[in-house]
């Protein structure tokens, strides 16, 4: 069965004009609406979570260095860091070992926000893995991991 707007791949000339970048693309752009609607009441938008999500998972960290781990320019995340910060979740503190840099963690009310944002995050996935068995959506981000890791060696050769 073919959703509307989407190939169901039956005939050659729907399969040859079907693009893997095309589906990604579509799946950005909607889950960026379910994630925005979940995560409205928190004051958190789409583009910020990955971020409070990030520094909530470890020590503290430079912008540079969650730059770097999330695979985001430095302005994107500047501009999240900058909204976190004004929400109160998260702060900049000096870093010990060097004075140049500052290091991100989350304020007590980013602590506390974060198991809201997880249950908000845990229905977003649930809704997207519906009809898909473990092993499918296993495979399903392997195979997204490969075409990140290939997109992202492509860029590493042009540099």
């Amino acid at each position: 069965m073919s959703e509307p707007g989407l190939s169901d791949g039956d005939g050659a000339a729907a399969g040859a004009a079907d693009s893997h970048g095309q589906y990604i693309s579509a799946i950005y752009r909607h889950m960026q609406v379910v994630i925005a609607a979940e995560l409205a009441p928190y004051r958190i938008g789409s583009g910020q979570y990955i971020f409070l999500m990030a520094i909530a998972s470890g020590r503290a960290v430079t912008q540079k260095a969650l730059s770097a781990r999330l695979l985001v320019d430095k302005a994107t995340t500047a501009k999240a860091i900058a909204k976190l910060e004004a929400e109160g979740y998260v702060r900049r503190d000096p870093d010990p070992a060097d004075n140049r840099y500052q290091l991100l963690e989350l304020t007590d009310e980013g602590r506390q926000i974060v198991p809201y944002v997880k249950e908000a995050l845990a229905r977003v996935k649930a809704r997207t893995r519906k009809g898909l068995s473990d092993e499918a959506y296993d495979s399903f981000i392997q195979s997204l991991k490969i075409v990140l890791r290939n997109l992202t060696e492509l860029e590493e050769i042009r540099e």
